[in-house]
């Protein structure tokens, strides 16, 4: 007598739109195969190659966000047309779930997510927010791009949570430009990491704070090391928005399990 075999679910097809540097871009790619390693851990899915989920990575040249936040008007210096069309292409692909592996490129979140309905744009600051809140934090230093800060992206979603933003002063914000631009983006990741450190013990000192979010996917590639900031607890928004994605994929798999269950550890912290 033949047996039945049971219907094996796959994990949905997922984008990841990159190129925001191309560095941060595939480091988010690693960052989600853990938080997919996670995730199986947390259903019970036994781990091997086949139980990843079929993910794209559209790393794709992409004017600079923040140069565009400053310049409004329309002409190849945005990024909304290319961003528009790698996700496109991410859709054409069979993703059904896309991250923007991009902090200040939540700026055009909205655009992307009302002209691919069919899609899941997942917002990365609102998961942080929402993280924040799940962990009962009220106050929260933010180290971001200059786009980001003027365009108030984690100010806004952290006021809704009801958690206090604490951001640096003009001149603290150009430190942190220089590690971002002539840092991380340049190959300087001594420079880089030493700006970054400097304004992070600023707010720290400054408004007390235990918890600070390096707001720009450069950030963590040279803060990941922090034995000068003891005492404070660095949230990578790119591994929130990791974990997200992978609950994303997994989500038809898991039913009756939190869908903080993968995300509720320090490692969607730091």
């Amino acid at each position: 007598m033949l047996l039945s075999t049971p219907h094996l679910q796959t994990p949905q097809v997922v984008g990841i739109l990159g190129g925001m540097g191309p560095a941060a871009g595939a480091d988010f790619v690693r960052l989600f195969v853990q938080a997919c390693t996670d995730r199986m851990a947390a259903l019970g899915i036994p781990v091997h190659d086949q139980a990843y989920p079929e993910h794209w990575l559209a790393q794709v040249p992409i004017p600079d966000r923040t140069a565009a936040l400053h310049d409004t008007r329309p002409g190849a210096h945005q990024p909304a047309d290319p961003m528009l069309q790698a996700t496109g292409r991410l859709a054409a692909l069979g993703a059904r779930v896309v991250a923007i592996a991009c902090n200040t490129a939540h700026a055009w979140h909205g655009l992307l997510q009302q002209r691919f309905p069919q899609l899941v744009v997942l917002h990365g600051v609102q998961e942080v927010a929402a993280d924040l809140a799940l962990r009962k934090v009220h106050g929260v230093g933010l180290l971001a791009t200059q786009g980001a800060y003027e365009a108030g992206l984690y100010q806004r979603e952290l006021e809704h949570r009801d958690i206090d933003c604490f951001v640096p002063e003009p001149r603290e914000r150009d430190q942190l430009m220089q590690g971002i631009y002539d840092g991380v983006k340049a190959g300087n990741y001594a420079l880089a990491r030493q700006r970054f450190e400097a304004v992070s013990l600023v707010l720290q000192q400054r408004y007390g704070i235990s918890t600070l979010i390096m707001g720009c996917t450069e950030i963590p590639l040279a803060l990941s090391e922090h034995s000068r900031l003891e005492g404070l607890t660095l949230v990578n928004p790119s591994l929130v928005l990791a974990a997200a994605l992978a609950r994303h994929a997994y989500g038809s798999m898991g039913a009756g399990v939190s869908p903080t269950a993968a995300s509720s550890t320090p490692r969607a912290l730091v």
